[in-house]
């Protein structure tokens, strides 16, 4: 199939490239934002070292299979569409299927006490099984105390996501291999309302009173659809939800709203990348590969107001922050027993493993932590709490996603990013020299759901990058 010729126009007094082929990718070079590494620099690493490594880990058992709960209500307004296009729907393992997945957990009752058989006993005295069964909910003050306390210490954690409850009914292990993250069709006022609440995150305190509130308290039905919303392909289009937002702003708040940026942005691209194409006769199936003119909509200057070509550079900030989360977190990864249930391939994980993690340790320009919330000052500790919860916040979004398979890749994406901000704000210390480890793991911890979202959230930037280079190739 002919794709159609591309012309993006820079609209910028920097002197970017005016070469055509290169125009949406102007930004794309030089250092990337608030750091020293450069976008030259981790194209290379990425294209050539670490790409090919996660291809072939994220293959494996241990990584490929993520327990999830998709049916988890939203806790903001009532689920207004469901997306009903069959490249939506996600296809749940059957118990069996999944080599570690503990078989107790799905074992039945040798006998169903509560068939009608077993209810045909002895009801001789129902008072006093009711007297005997009831339960006593009162608590003493001190208990009371206790749980304050308890509240507090969880409060006091650093952890940036909701993560769904392992023992619930309803969260089953999904194959992410079947799954893949690619345009499913999935558009309209649901998507852009999840887009412009998780925004409305970002800013902190740049915006009214009134949408403050709109955004921090439990939300009811009508919450984040006040007003017609705007037609866009990336996200709002509201100024103060752009790039230029980041004016005036402290590194903290730049962070953040860039990570988000760059996990919108890699997201985007997949969707470009992994296209869904229309049988060219009624007889051949559809085909998926890149759709160049997706892309020009969502990163065209033109049609994104000019901010197309910062919001791909946002992507390599993204991918920097989680490299340097996985560089810290290898002593502890390295320890790792990464259980597959399959005779032989643990070893194998753990080799794989090693090798990758070799790799990103020996990048020499990581991104520096302990230059966030510098200081002990009672606004550095409030801006970090207030950093931490509205990224909580976005993975509790997350949940309303209207179509299984956007939700099932968003909160696996938004879980591996809360991972990597867990590990970068963990330790005795932060900055380049410093490292989590399992010697200590009463003060730090990483569950198997964390490490799968850790390695494949990273996995899917690292993806982005690499489908650039093709998007690059197609457009010249």
């Amino acid at each position: 199939m002919l794709l159609p010729l591309l012309v993006c126009h820079c609209v910028t007094t920097t002197n970017w490239s005016d070469k055509v082929s290169d125009a949406c990718f102007c930004k794309l070079q030089g250092e990337v934002d608030d750091c020293s590494c450069k976008v030259e620099s981790l194209d290379s690493l990425n294209n050539n070292k670490i790409y090919p490594r996660l291809k072939s880990l994220m293959t494996n058992n241990y990584f490929k299979y993520f327990k999830v709960n998709l049916k988890k209500r939203c806790p903001f307004w009532t689920d207004d569409s469901r997306c009903a296009m069959k490249d939506c729907h996600v296809n749940v393992c059957e118990p069996d299927s999944v080599p570690f997945a503990d078989k107790k957990e799905n074992k039945q009752e040798p006998e169903n006490k509560y068939s009608k058989e077993a209810q045909n006993g002895n009801h001789a005295n129902c008072e006093e099984e009711r007297e005997l069964g009831a339960l006593d909910t009162s608590l003493s003050d001190e208990s009371k105390k206790k749980f304050r306390e308890w509240k507090a210490y969880d409060d006091s954690l650093d952890m940036f996501c909701e993560i769904d409850d392992e023992h619930s009914a309803d969260v089953q292990y999904v194959d992410l291999l079947k799954n893949p993250e690619r345009y499913t069709g999935y558009k309209g006022a649901s998507p852009r309302r999840i887009w412009r609440s998780v925004y409305e995150e970002n800013c902190f305190n740049m915006y009214s009173r009134s949408t403050t509130k709109r955004t921090s308290r439990k939300l009811g039905a009508s919450s984040y659809s006040e007003g017609p919303a705007k037609p866009v392909a990336y996200g709002p289009r509201d100024d103060k939800l752009s790039n230029d937002c980041l004016q005036g702003m402290c590194l903290e708040k730049r962070t953040f709203y860039r990570l988000i940026s760059g996990l919108h942005t890699s997201i985007n691209i997949h969707l470009c990348d992994q296209y869904l194409f229309p049988s060219i006769n009624a007889f051949g199936p559809p085909e998926w590969g890149p759709n160049v003119k997706e892309f020009k909509k969502r990163f065209d200057p033109e049609t994104s107001d000019g901010q197309g070509p910062q919001r791909l550079k946002n992507l390599y900030f993204a991918y920097l922050v989680e490299l340097r989360a996985l560089a810290k977190a290898a002593p502890y990864l390295e320890q790792e027993e990464f259980f597959t249930g399959t005779f032989g391939h643990d070893d194998e994980v753990r080799l794989a493993v090693h090798d990758f993690l070799q790799v990103v340790r020996e990048f020499p320009e990581h991104f520096d932590e302990s230059k966030l919330f510098q200081g002990n000052s009672a606004q550095t500790k409030k801006l970090k709490i207030e950093f931490r919860d509205h990224f909580r916040n976005i993975s509790r979004i997350m949940d309303c996603v209207g179509c299984d398979k956007c939700k099932l890749w968003g909160k696996l994406q938004v879980l591996g990013m809360g991972t990597a901000l867990k590990i970068l704000f963990s330790g005795s210390s932060m900055g380049l020299a410093s490292t989590v480890s399992a010697d200590f793991k009463a003060d730090f911890q990483l569950t198997r759901t964390e490490i799968v979202a850790l390695f494949n959230a990273f996995g899917r930037l690292s993806s982005s990058i690499y489908a650039l280079e093709n998007f690059r190739a197609l457009m010249r």
